[in-house]
């Protein structure tokens, strides 16, 4: 478990750990919404998953493999948002402690849910540097084992449990869609599909406001996360050599979206699943969306990231993307 890549045989053993643990979210479909897509798309709703967000899962995976000598420290970790919730939320289940450092611009939903689930959170200024600094000095005097949100094996070994959910929940698509940031939920995907959907493209689908991942992909060069203002929050975080390698293997693809596309996406989400859903979450419906008829096939899949959304913050962006009457 601690070598540099994960396999299929991590996840499938992440799936019996955390069996019992998690959801077991739906897939759902919308005739009308998929009129409108261009393509017959089935939604894995890890939206509807504990925690709000798909992170549950490698979260979940990382605590509970960890052991007991070495788990009473508690585990650590940092994270603008739902990785943070999903680590508070696996430490409390297991009954140890949790150690969160947050940036100081992390969305206040995100914050009162790692509160919410008992971690302990530690400000931190909003850059990558500071949350590693403030990680480790927190590591070195906790004694807490660090839980990075996608640089870990075990972690991309429980995103892709999502993966070998939908496999048996709905028909074999023909390319299947994931949001990137850090690149856990694409890679463990990727990982999973190929055992699962030997023909199957994997698509990862980013902010093009925030396209360090497309950008390294087609470079083959790894690259870092430049400032960026996208609305789509969970996925501002650069890859990691750990997950760049795993999405250069095994990933066809990486497409980029608008801001505005994010935001119709978002809409017409909430409108036709009646389910709501989070900006990172919207991104590869906007991919669809944005994209010439049937350039992913006929039949889609996507998964549905997160939920967890300042419900104000999203109205306001509902309202500035409805046209004037």
């Amino acid at each position: 478990m601690n070598d540099f890549l994960p396999t299929v045989d991590d996840v499938r053993a992440a799936a019996a750990r955390i069996d019992g643990l998690v959801h077991r979210t739906p897939v759902l479909q919308s005739t009308e919404l998929s009129r409108l897509l261009g393509a017959e798309v089935s939604f894995k709703c890890e939206n509807l998953q504990k925690v709000g967000a798909f992170k549950a899962r490698g979260a979940t995976n990382a605590v509970y493999a960890l052991p007991a000598a070495t788990a009473v420290a508690g585990v650590a970790t940092h994270s603008s948002g739902n990785h943070a919730a999903a680590v508070a939320r696996a430490a409390r289940l297991r009954g140890i402690p949790a150690y969160v450092v947050m940036p100081s611009n992390a969305p206040m939903v995100k914050r009162a849910a790692v509160i919410g689930y008992g971690g302990s959170v530690i400000d931190c200024e909003p850059t990558l540097a500071a949350r590693e600094a403030a990680a480790d000095a927190l590591v070195r005097r906790t004694g807490a084992t660090f839980i990075h949100p996608y640089d870990d094996v075990l972690v991309i070994a429980g995103q892709g449990t999502a993966t070998l959910e939908f496999a048996v929940q709905a028909p074999r698509p023909d390319a299947v869609l994931v949001p990137v940031g850090g690149g856990g939920l694409l890679s463990g995907t990727a990982l999973a599909a190929r055992a699962v959907w030997a023909t199957t493209r994997v698509v990862g689908c980013e902010p093009g406001a925030a396209d360090d991942a497309a950008r390294g992909f087609r470079s083959g060069m790894l690259q870092p996360a430049a400032p960026t203002g996208t609305i789509a929050d969970g996925l501002r975080a650069a890859l990691s050599a750990r997950t760049f390698a795993l999405i250069r293997r095994d990933v066809d693809e990486i497409v980029t979206v608008s801001e505005e596309g994010i935001v119709e996406a978002m809409r017409l989400v909430w409108q036709y699943l009646k389910v709501v859903i989070e900006p990172s979450a919207a991104v590869p419906v906007a991919a669809v969306l944005e994209g010439s008829p049937g350039a992913f096939g006929g039949q889609v899949g996507i998964v549905l990231s997160g939920g967890n959304v300042d419900l104000g913050v999203i109205a306001g962006l509902f309202a500035a993307a409805s046209p004037q009457g």
